[in-house]
C-alpha cells in the first residue's frame, strides 16, 4: 500500500476571484492556470459551470487541456450541492470531469442560512443525490464540500462524510468557511472526521485569525496521519475572500522546510522554481502588490541590512536563510527598457503591433495572420483592461481559436 501524499488543489480561479473589490479577466484566468499547470498543482478550481459568462472559458480551457497544453493539471468546477445545479451544469459544460459539490453543515447556517428550506436530513439527501447526478452524467472525480465543517457538530459531520463516501464522493472538503480554527482545533477534528470516514480529506482554510498556513498543514498532517490523502486548497498570493486564503508558495515551503513535515510527501509534480513568475503574473493580473514581507515571494524574502545578518548571509547563507531563493526561480536579473517603446494595445497598427511580436521572436506565415492576431490583441486589451504582458501576446499568437473563445460572451 502507498504511503499517503499531499497535493494541492489551487482555488485561485474560484476562491480568489471571490475577493472583493478585485477581478480577472477570462484571459487572466487561463494564464493562472498555465502558471499552476507549470507549479506542478494537482488540481485548478477553474470557475463556476453555471455563471453564463464563463461558459466560454470554462470550454476553451477544457479544449487547453485535450490539447495537452493544460495538462496534466485538473480543471474543476465549483457547484452548488443541487440535482438541478449539476444537471445545467453540465449542459453547459458537457466535457466537465472534475467538480467540488458545496452545501453547508453547520447548525448555524443550517438553521439561519437555509431558513426552514433544508434542515439536517434534506442536507445530506441533497449532496448525495448531486453527487450521484454528477457521476451519472459523467464527473471523474467528485468532492463534497462541508460549508462551514468548522462550525459543523462532529457527529452529524461524520454522518455526512460516510453519507458522501457511499453516494460516490471521492473526497471531502473540511471548509473552515471563518477562519475560527486553530492548528490544535483543525488537527484534532480532521483526526477524528478520517478515522471515522477513511477518505481522503481536502482541506479549505481561510486567514481571519492570520493562522490559514497553519491549519491547512495541521489538518492535512491530521489526515495522512490516519492513513488519507489530504489536499490542501491554496490561492496565489494568499488572495480569497475577506482576510484571504492559504498562499500557495507559503503552504509548498511549510511543508518542504517546516520541522516535523518532511515525513509527510508532497505530491512530487510540485515545481517551485515556477513560483516567482507565477506569483508577479498574478499581482499584475489582480492589480494587488506583493507585500515585501510575503514569504519566498516578497522583496524582502531574501534582504539582509543588519550588520550581524548580513556578515552571516555572506560567510554561508544558511545561517539566515531557510531555503535558497534559486528554488523559487529568483535571482535573474529584471531587464526593464528605458529607451523607446512600442506597444500593443486597442488601437494599434500593423507596423507597431509586428515590431512587438518581432521582439518576442515571434513571426507570422503572412499579413493576413497577422491581422487576425492583431484584432484579437485589440480584443485582448479590452478585455483585461489594462497592457498585455509578454506571455499573453504570445498565448494569442499560438492559440488564436482559443483566445477568440475566451474573448467572446453572450449575454
Amino acid at each position: 500500500m502507498s504511503k499517503p501524499k499531499i497535493y494541492i488543489i489551487d482555488v485561485t480561479n474560484r476562491d480568489g476571484v471571490q475577493t472583493s473589490r478585485i477581478c480577472l479577466s477570462k484571459l487572466q484566468k487561463t494564464m493562472i492556470n498555465l502558471h499552476l499547470n507549470e507549479m506542478g498543482v494537482f488540481q485548478s478550481e477553474y470557475g463556476f459551470p453555471l455563471t453564463n459568462h464563463e461558459t466560454n472559458y470554462l470550454n476553451a480551457n477544457l479544449e487547453l487541456a485535450e490539447m495537452g497544453v493544460l495538462s496534466p493539471i485538473r480543471l474543476s468546477g465549483w457547484l452548488r450541492a443541487t440535482e438541478q445545479d449539476v444537471t445545467k451544469a453540465f449542459k453547459l459544460v458537457p466535457r466537465l470531469r472534475f467538480l467540488n459539490l458545496s452545501i453547508s453543515t453547520s447548525d448555524q447556517m443550517i438553521v439561519h442560512k437555509f431558513k426552514g428550506k433544508l434542515d439536517h436530513a434534506t442536507v445530506i439527501k441533497e449532496m448525495v443525490v448531486a453527487a450521484k447526478e454528477a457521476r451519472k452524467l459523467g464527473a471523474q472525480c467528485i468532492g463534497v464540500n462541508a460549508e462551514d465543517a468548522s462550525r459543523t457538530n462532529m457527529d452529524y459531520l461524520i454522518e455526512f462524510g460516510i453519507a458522501a463516501k457511499e453516494g460516490g464522493a471521492d473526497r471531502l472538503r473540511y471548509c473552515d468557511t471563518l477562519g475560527c480554527d486553530t492548528p490544535f482545533s483543525i488537527y484534532e477534528r480532521i483526526k477524528t472526521l478520517a478515522q471515522a470516514i477513511r477518505m481522503p480529506i481536502e482541506i479549505h482554510c481561510h486567514n481571519d485569525l492570520g493562522l490559514v498556513v497553519a491549519n491547512s498543514i495541521a489538518g492535512a498532517k491530521a489526515a495522512l496521519d490516519c492513513g488519507c490523502d489530504a489536499y490542501i486548497n491554496t490561492c496565489v498570493n494568499g488572495m480569497g475572500e475577506r482576510a484571504g486564503n492559504a498562499d500557495l508558495v507559503s503552504v509548498i515551503l511549510a511543508l518542504k522546510y517546516g520541522n516535523m513535515m518532511q515525513d509527510y510527501p508532497l505530491d512530487e509534480k510540485i515545481n517551485l522554481r515556477a513560483s516567482w513568475k507565477a506569483c508577479k503574473y498574478a499581482s499584475y493580473a489582480f492589480g494587488v502588490p506583493i507585500p515585501i514581507n510575503q514569504p519566498g515571494i516578497g522583496s524582502n524574502a531574501f534582504a539582509h541590512e543588519s550588520g550581524i545578518h548580513a556578515d552571516g548571509a555572506l560567510k554561508d547563507r544558511r545561517n539566515y536563510e531557510l531555503y535558497d531563493f534559486e528554488e523559487l526561480g529568483r535571482g535573474d536579473p529584471e531587464i526593464i527598457e528605458t529607451g523607446r517603446k512600442i506597444t500593443a494595445g486597442e488601437y494599434s497598427g500593423i507596423k507597431g503591433f509586428r515590431n512587438v511580436y518581432e521582439k518576442l521572436e515571434l513571426e507570422f506565415r503572412d499579413e493576413k495572420e497577422a491581422t487576425q492576431v492583431l484584432e484579437l490583441v485589440r480584443y485582448a486589451n479590452v478585455h483585461n483592461q489594462k497592457p498585455l504582458v509578454d506571455e499573453e501576446l504570445k498565448f494569442i499568437a499560438k492559440y488564436p481559436e482559443i483566445a477568440r473563445k475566451i474573448f467572446t460572451m453572450n449575454p
